[in-house]
Order: C-alpha cells, then sequence, then structure tokens
C-alpha cells in the first residue's frame, strides 16, 4: 500500500530545486560580473552619455556609443566606471568575449573632451575592447588639434586597440552597417534610450521579485516540514486552515508575478507585434530572452512548491480524516459496548411464561435500540473501506478498527439471534409446563367434582368413567410431551431452576395420571359388584399430595444491622445531637477520658507529673481533650479517605474497576476533602493544641477562623451531588477493593457525612463547656439555643470568656444552619431560573396555605376551602412556595419539594390576623388580586417568620425610599 506521508517530498528537496532556481536567476541576471543593478544607477544611465544600442558589428561584436555630451569631462570617475560595468555586463558572455567596438562621437566638441574620453576609456573600460571609432570635430582646428593629439598621446592612451578617427559618418558605414548604428549616426537602427532603461529596470526588479519569493517559500516549506500534526480534530482544522491562508497568499504572489512577467514580455515584444515588417534588435531580443528564462523559472517554482504543498496538504488532510474516523469509533465503539453490556445482562432465560414475554419483550427494544448504532458502525466500516482504498497512511490501523466494528457486530447479532432462539424454546418450554399444570388442575377439578352417592349406581359409573375417558381424550388431541421427550427436546435449555420445576411439574403429572388410573380401577370394580346393593358409606378422604396442600415458606423477617442513616431534609433533634455526641465520645475514641488519663498513669507519662489541678483534670479540661483526641481521629479519617479513596483513583492498574460515570465525576465526589485535610491537618490542630493549656483559647480558635471554616459550607453545597453520584456508583468494585484495603466496616458515604457530624460535635462540646462556664458565672435563658454576644449570659465575674464562648457558639451553629439550608435547598426542584438570583436562604418551614383571590370570595368562605401543604421557602429577594413529596430512597422515604410559585418581596405587603389566628398570617401581592394565608405550626414559628419578613420590607422600604421611590406595604 503506497504510503503519502513516506512519498511527501522533504523539505530537503524543495530547498534544492528552489535554491536552483536562484542559482539560475542568478545567471540570467550574470551578477558574478554585474554587481550594479540598472536601478541603482538609474539617474547615470539617463544622462545618457554613453549607450548599448544593441547593433553589432560584422563579427558580432557589441557597439557601445558615446553620444555627443558637452558635459563629459564632467562627469564623475565612479559614475563612469559604473555605467561602463553595467552596460558590459548586458551582453552574453559570447558576445562579451568577441570584444566592444566604442563608438566616440565628438563632431561638435573639441580636441579636449577627444582626449578626456579616450583617456577614462583606457583607464576606467572594464570590458574587452577591440576597435574605437572616433568621429572628429567638425571645426578645422579642433580636428587639426585632434589629429596631432592623437599621434602625439596615443602612448599615453594605454590602449593596445586600434583607434581610426573619422570624419564623417559615411566614413563609418565604411566600417559598420548602417542597420546597426543608431538614427544620430545616420543608421537604421530604432533605439529609444528611455524604453531601453525601463525595459531594463523592471527585467531586473522582476528577477528581484521571482528571487524573494522563492526565499519565502523556501522558509514556508521549512516551517511546514517542522510542523508536528495535531491531536485533536480542532487543532488539526486549525491548522489546515492557517497553513492553506499562507499558501493562498503565497500562490496569489506567484500568479501575480507571472502575469507581471507577461505583461512585461508583451511590452518587449510590442514593436514586432504593432509592425508585422520590424523586428527586434539583438538588445531587445536579449531582453525577451532573459525575460522568457525567468518565466522558466517561476514556472519551475510554482510546480516545487505545487508538488510540496499537495503532499503536505494531503497529509494534513489524512490526518484529520484519521482523527475524524477514530473519534467517530470511539463513540461507536463505546455505543455497541453498552449494547453488548446490556444484552449480557440477559443471563436468565425465564422461570415464566410471563417472565420470559417481558424478557422477550425487553429484547426486541434492545434490537430495535440497536439498530442505529449498527447502521453508524456499518457505514463507519464502509467509510474506513474507502480510506483503506485511497492508500491512507494509517490504513493498517484503519483496517484492524474496521475489523474490530464488524467483529462487535456480528457478535451482537449472533448473540441476539441466540437469545432469540432461546428465549423462543424458553416460550415453549414455560407453556408446555403451563400446558401440563392446566391439565392436572382440570384433571384434579373433575375427580373431585364425581360425588360419591352418584357412582353407586350402574349408570353413575358409566357416566363417571365416561368423563374420564372423554378427559384422558384431550391428551391425545393435544398430545403433552412425556418425561424423554419433555427433556430430550428441552435438556440444553434446562438451568437448575428450570429443571428443578419441571420434574416437579412433570411428578405431578405422573401422580395425577396414576390418580386417574386408580379412580377408573376402582369405578370398575363397583361396576361390577351391582349384583347386591352397595350401602351408601361416605368414604375415607384420600390424603392429598404434597403438591397440592405445600405452603410457600416466609422468608425470615430481615433484622437491620444498622441504623437508618438521616436524610439531610430531616431537622435534627437535641435528643439526638446528644446521643450522637455520646457515641462520638464512646464509639468513636473507643476509651472515655477517664480511661484515657487512667492509661496515662500506667505508662508512668511524665506530664502527668504535674499538679494536682493537672493530675485531676477539671471539666472544662476533659472537654479540651476530648476536643483534642476527636480532632485527631477526626484528620486521620479524612485522611484515610484521600489515600484510601481518592489518590489510587489515579493508579492505572485500577482504572478498569472504575466506571466512567465516576471517573468523570470524582471531584464531585469528593468535594473539597482536601481542602478540610489542610486546614484541620495544618491549622486548626494547631490552634487547638494552644488550648491544652490555656483553655481561655479556645473559643478564640473558633472566632479566629470563622472565614475559614467556610470551607464546610462549599462541602455541603456539593454534598447533595455527591449523595447522587454515591447511590449511582456504589456497587463498582472499586469502592469494596478500597474499603477491604482500609478495613473499613462502613461504606464511604457514611465517612463522607463525617465533616456534618464533626460540626455537630464543636456545637456539642461548646454547649458542654459554656455550661460548664455559666453555673458560677453567668445566667443563661433557657429558651435561647446559642445567639450572638447581646443576646448572651449577663455578665459576672469571668464573664469575658463566656461571651467569647457564645460568640463561638453562635458562629457554629450559624455554619450549622447555613450548611442545612444549602443541603435542604438541594430538594427543591422545577424552579425555572437560577434560584440564587433570590439571595441568601435565610429559612423554611411547611406551612397550610390558603389561596384567597379578592374578586370571587370573602374571609368568611375561607373556612370552606381546604388548604394547601406546601414548604415555604424565605429568602432575601423573595419567597418561593413548593408541593412536599415523599420519595423512596435507599435509607427510607425522603422529602422533596417541587416548585409551585415564587413571590418577589419587594411587591408584597404582610399582615397579622385577628383572633383566633394565632398561628396564621396574611402576605398579599400589592398590585395582584391574590393573597395567601399561611398557618403555622406553631405561634413562634408564626412570629419568627412575620418578624423576619417585616424586617426584610422595613429594610428594602429604606432603601427605595432613599431613592426617592417607595413602593412598599406593611400593616400590622
Amino acid at each position: 500500500v503506497r504510503s503519502c506521508f513516506k512519498e511527501e517530498m522533504p523539505p530537503q528537496e524543495l530547498s534544492r530545486r528552489l535554491a536552483a532556481v536562484t542559482t539560475h536567476v542568478d545567471e540570467i541576471l550574470q551578477q558574478d560580473v554585474r554587481p550594479l543593478m540598472a536601478v541603482e544607477i538609474i539617474e547615470q544611465l539617463h544622462r545618457q552619455f554613453a549607450i548599448l544600442s544593441g547593433g553589432r558589428g560584422e563579427d558580432g561584436a557589441p557597439i557601445i556609443t558615446f553620444p555627443e555630451f558637452s558635459g563629459f569631462k564632467h562627469i564623475p570617475d565612479e559614475d563612469f566606471l559604473n555605467v561602463m560595468t553595467y552596460l558590459t555586463s548586458i551582453p552574453s558572455v559570447e558576445a562579451a568575449s568577441i570584444g566592444f567596438i566604442v563608438v566616440i562621437d565628438r563632431r561638435r566638441d573639441k580636441w579636449s573632451s577627444v582626449k578626456a574620453s579616450l583617456t577614462r576609456i583606457a583607464v576606467a573600460f572594464p570590458g574587452n575592447l577591440q576597435l574605437i571609432f572616433i568621429l572628429r570635430p567638425s571645426r578645422f582646428i579642433q580636428r587639426t588639434f585632434t589629429d596631432i593629439g592623437i599621434k602625439y598621446y596615443r602612448n599615453e592612451f594605454k590602449t593596445k586597440v586600434p583607434i581610426i578617427l573619422l570624419n564623417s559618418v559615411s566614413d563609418l558605414h565604411g566600417y559598420i552597417d548602417k542597420s546597426q548604428l543608431t538614427q544620430e549616426l545616420g543608421g537604421t537602427l530604432e533605439y529609444r534610450h528611455s524604453q531601453w532603461v525601463n525595459h531594463r529596470t523592471a527585467i531586473e526588479n522582476f528577477a528581484l521579485t521571482l528571487k524573494t519569493t522563492v526565499q519565502m517559500l523556501q522558509t514556508f516549506g521549512a516551517s511546514l516540514a517542522t510542523t508536528e500534526l495535531p491531536r485533536s480534530m480542532l487543532s488539526t482544522e486549525d491548522l489546515l486552515m492557517s497553513h492553506t491562508r499562507q499558501r493562498d497568499k503565497l500562490q496569489d504572489e506567484l500568479k501575480l508575478l507571472g502575469k507581471q512577467g507577461a505583461t512585461l514580455l508583451s511590452c518587449i515584444r510590442e514593436p514586432a507585434t504593432k509592425y508585422p515588417n520590424s523586428k527586434l534588435n539583438l538588445n531587445q531580443l536579449e531582453n525577451v530572452a532573459a525575460l522568457e528564462r525567468l518565466l522558466v523559472q517561476l514556472h519551475e517554482t510554482e510546480k516545487a512548491f505545487s508538488e510540496f504543498w499537495s503532499k503536505h496538504h494531503l497529509k494534513l488532510n489524512q490526518c484529520l480524516q484519521l482523527q475524524h474516523f477514530e473519534h467517530d469509533f470511539c463513540k461507536v465503539k463505546l455505543a455497541l459496548d453498552n449494547l453488548l453490556e446490556e444484552q449480557a445482562e440477559f443471563t436468565g432465560i425465564g422461570d415464566s411464561v410471563m417472565h420470559v414475554e417481558q424478557l422477550l419483550k425487553e429484547h426486541r427494544k434492545l434490537e430495535e435500540k440497536s439498530q442505529e448504532p449498527l447502521e453508524r458502525a456499518q457505514l463507519l466500516a464502509l467509510v474506513g473501506d474507502q480510506l483503506i482504498q485511497s492508500h491512507h497512511d494509517a490504513a493498517d490501523a484503519i483496517r484492524s478498527q474496521c475489523v474490530e466494528l464488524r467483529h462487535l457486530c456480528d457478535d451482537f447479532i449472533n448473540e441476539n439471534k441466540k437469545k432469540q432462539d432461546v428465549f423462543g424454546k424458553s416460550l415453549e418450554l414455560h407453556r408446555q409446563l403451563d400446558k401440563v399444570s392446566q391439565w392436572c388442575e382440570a384433571g384434579i377439578y373433575l375427580l373431585a367434582s364425581q360425588a360419591v352417592d352418584k357412582c353407586q349406581s350402574r349408570e353413575g359409573v358409566d357416566i363417571a368413567l365416561n368423563d374420564i375417558a372423554t378427559f384422558l381424550g384431550t391428551a391425545k388431541e393435544d398430545p403433552l410431551l412425556s418425561p424423554k421427550e419433555f427433556y430430550d427436546e428441552f435438556e440444553l435449555l434446562l438451568t437448575l431452576d428450570a429443571k428443578a420445576k419441571a420434574q416437579q411439574v412433570l411428578q405431578r403429572l405422573g401422580d395425577v395420571q396414576e390418580i386417574f388410573h386408580k379412580r377408573q380401577v376402582s369405578l370398575m370394580k363397583l361396576a361390577a359388584k351391582q349384583t347386591r346393593p352397595v350401602q351408601p358409606v361416605a368414604p375415607h378422604p384420600e390424603s392429598s399430595p404434597k403438591w397440592l396442600s405445600s405452603k410457600t415458606s416466609q422468608p425470615p423477617t430481615s433484622v437491620p444491622l444498622a441504623p437508618p442513616l438521616r436524610t439531610s431534609e430531616e431537622p435534627y433533634t437535641e435528643a439526638e445531637l446528644n446521643s450522637w455526641g455520646k457515641q462520638d465520645r464512646e464509639t468513636n475514641l473507643g476509651v472515655k477520658n477517664e480511661e484515657f488519663f487512667e492509661s496515662l498513669r500506667e505508662r508512668g507519662n511524665p506530664q502527668l507529673e504535674q499538679p494536682a489541678r493537672l493530675r485531676d483534670p477539671s471539666p472544662c479540661r476533659r472537654i479540651i481533650c476530648d476536643l483534642l483526641e476527636t480532632e485527631e481521629i477526626y484528620i486521620k479519617e479524612i485522611k484515610s479517605i484521600i489515600d484510601g479513596y481518592i489518590t489510587p483513583m489515579d493508579f492505572i492498574w485500577l482504572k478498569h474497576l472504575i466506571p466512567d460515570v465516576l471517573q468523570n465525576n470524582k471531584d464531585f465526589l469528593f468535594g473539597n476533602m482536601r481542602e478540610l485535610y489542610e486546614f484541620h491537618s495544618r491549622t486548626f490542630l494547631k490552634d487547638l493544641e494552644k488550648c491544652a493549656e490555656n483553655p481561655e483559647l479556645l473559643a478564640h480558635c473558633f472566632l479566629k477562623r470563622k472565614e475559614e471554616l467556610q470551607i464546610y459550607f462549599k462541602y455541603h453545597k456539593n454534598l447533595p451531588r455527591a449523595r447522587a453520584i454515591w447511590q449511582e456508583c456504589q456497587d463498582c468494585a472499586y469502592f469494596g477493593v478500597c474499603q477491604r484495603q482500609l478495613d473499613h466496616k462502613l461504606p464511604l458515604f457514611k465517612y463522607l457525612r463525617g465533616p456534618s457530624q464533626r460540626l455537630l460535635k464543636y456545637q456539642m462540646l461548646l454547649k458542654g463547656l459554656l455550661d460548664f462556664e455559666s453555673p458560677e458565672d453567668t445566667e443563661i435563658d433557657p429558651s435561647e439555643l446559642g445567639g450572638s454576644a447581646k443576646d448572651g449570659p449577663k455578665r459576672t465575674k469571668d464573664s469575658a470568656f463566656s461571651t467569647e464562648l457564645q460568640q463561638a457558639l453562635a458562629v457554629i451553629e450559624d455554619l450549622i444552619q447555613s450548611c442545612e439550608l444549602v443541603v435542604d435547598l438541594a430538594a427543591v426542584t422545577e424552579y425555572p431560573d437560577d434560584i440564587g438570583k433570590l439571595g441568601e436562604l435565610l429559612m423554611h418551614s411547611p406551612f397550610s396555605v390558603w389561596t384567597i383571590h379578592k374578586d370571587r370570595y370573602k374571609m368568611k368562605d375561607l373556612i370552606r376551602f381546604k388548604p394547601s401543604q406546601r414548604q415555604v421557602y424565605l429568602f432575601e429577594k423573595g419567597i418561593v412556595f413548593c408541593k412536599i413529596q415523599m420519595e423512596p430512597g435507599d435509607q427510607g422515604s425522603s422529602p422533596h419539594y417541587s416548585f409551585k410559585k415564587s413571590l418577589k418581596l419587594m411587591s408584597l405587603s404582610i399582615r397579622q390576623l385577628g383572633r383566633g389566628s394565632h398561628r396564621k398570617f396574611e402576605i398579599a401581592n400589592r398590585n395582584g388580586l391574590e393573597k395567601y394565608i399561611l398557618q403555622a405550626a406553631s405561634k413562634e414559628i408564626r412570629d419568627c417568620w412575620f418578624s423576619e419578613i417585616s424586617k426584610l420590607l422595613m429594610e428594602q422600604q429604606n432603601d427605595v425610599q432613599d431613592q426617592g421611590n417607595p413602593q412598599f406595604e406593611m400593616s400590622t
């Protein structure tokens, strides 16, 4: 297979070909013999003191003419040398090697001018001279001086070429044909000096532009060759577009250069084109030849770059095609893998007709679901075949992926067909078993319906025998399989459960058939004894077969292994907090504080050789020790989660145990657990250790770290999402491996609730410390749950410490409340906008809500309407009503709240109701027709809500009044 990447023109080849173009351009310009360009001496050329008219001598020697020029002797030597160097470099090397013929026209000048011309030619003429013709001055005296001067100064001119003095142009015509001389010298050669200069300048500019463009192409080609292929489709597309834009720009420059060259060539050829009888002189022919050679080099440049670009473009296109193919391959393969996983879930064959029919229904759904992925896979395989046929560089990799796709499709289709056959056989199996069971039940019913008293007569016996024969005949019309036939047909399909069921049903069939046989024998014997009367005697009831009286065994009642977890929406009671605190002290710590100090004494801890105050710690110090001890355990637990669950997720050898949904959401499952560990291990534990000797610093620790403790709010904000991820992934093998490795008895999510329990622990310990400090120092209102300092105890001695404890407790309780609120808020669903726009959540409670339309009902009609039970949320900027729904979960039913209505506070008014409504208050939309009566669970809750809403309305009213636009209304 031809690989396009391997055939790509290497940058060295492109550089070599373009360098050859540059060399040819230099040869055309004769850069080795002509260091100057026309544009560099354009002013000197335009002075026209020397011209290269294009005329040739008889042997083809180029003619350089020095026209009449009055200021010739004033021309700087450098200018003369530059012009001579340039003019002598224009003819071809072959023509220049013959030697130049110089014609000096000094008919209107003096001997001094002739002398100056010869002197300069002798000193500064850079070419090979063959002959010098001088048209001497026409005036007699100057002509005489010229003849004498030539004879006298001939040796001073240092020229070894003949110098021929001519009296007139007719004498010149004897040496040079008229067709090779300009009209000024009596010839017929057309020469326009300005046109000649323009043509030379244009040709040289064209050549220099071509060289510059070639250098740009060399640089661009080297850049393309060193570019690495991107790994993503977007990067490859961007790179392809970028390279294409640069290539188009260079291509446009090449096209423009080609147009300029063609235009210049037509301008040089214009005389011969315009006048058919006119011919181009040698100068013009040389210009045409030079320009044509330059155009050939331009064409070679375009060809070399086009070949290089086509290979590079093909490489990028194939890279992009491969990336698209691999991207589609990953998506299709993932879909096929999912289908195979779903297919693999059909492990059983069903235990009843209904079950098998359900399996068949689900299997058909899977088959319908698989049509689109299978079609995509087949289409992608065809695309891969096309890429292979187009000699793609990655043909081997594409071929293997196409083979894999087709194998996956074939595996799924073949397994699907196999499953379909198995389910069809299973359905037939259970239908046969059901048919046998139904036949047996019908037979039992027939036997049970034959009354004994009716069989005492011959006629009754015949009827009973006839009924039995008729019933047994139904088995022949719709034949039942014998056990041997049954096992022969379904042996390969029978699982242990199906085999047990089949054995039971076939055993029952044999039992029923045996009962029928016995009944027939009994009836026949009874018919043979009709010679004597038979006294009707009630027959002894036969014992029912075991399969008729079998009872379904009840499974033993399961005993819960652990108390159910509390959902985040359930409020915590004080008793539960105390019990958790006790459990935290007795279970988590393993030993009580007294046992801890006793163990220290037994080990002879030197720290206990202290004053009696430390050897018999006070309750305050015991709480501090409890706090330190549990803090260290808490840090170790977080560390174990990080080391045992989070870090191993990056281990390559465990990747196969982690499902994609867990891998993609691991940061949400663990939240900012690392941040909690860093804060407690590096900062908070050190602060608490300072309190061991000075308990008075404890409250200050919490107050100083008030802002840092907000990481708990961040953790709880993520907790509902973490719970959802855990519920989806809790059965994955990775968690089991980590739990066994850590020797944890509880699953991971129990430990993820650790930060919540830690906040409650802080609250309990601060309350306990405040209780120990308060009896002697302060009087505490039992109704207070720990607010701010101004609501705290009355100060007596050491009241500053108690005040700080109150403030620290308020910080922790506010943090607990905000964490509970943010977790509870996650239970609100179907809110149409960003609920965060309503500001901070202040409180929420369940209410009975009546909705009253002002234009329909009167207040006295309220009693006739049943209230709606709503969970009401109070935000800084609004009130939200939600419907309460109980949804089952792993830990029992938990409340969820679906959004029903929201009201903006800035448009509301609030008022209390009259007597007999101590738990109710009313809120109304000031510009609407509806108002809402809310009934709280208690008067205290009503008062709290009414006070908070009134305060918010007052604050917003003040803010708006400051702006000169009062909009609020409140009545009490």
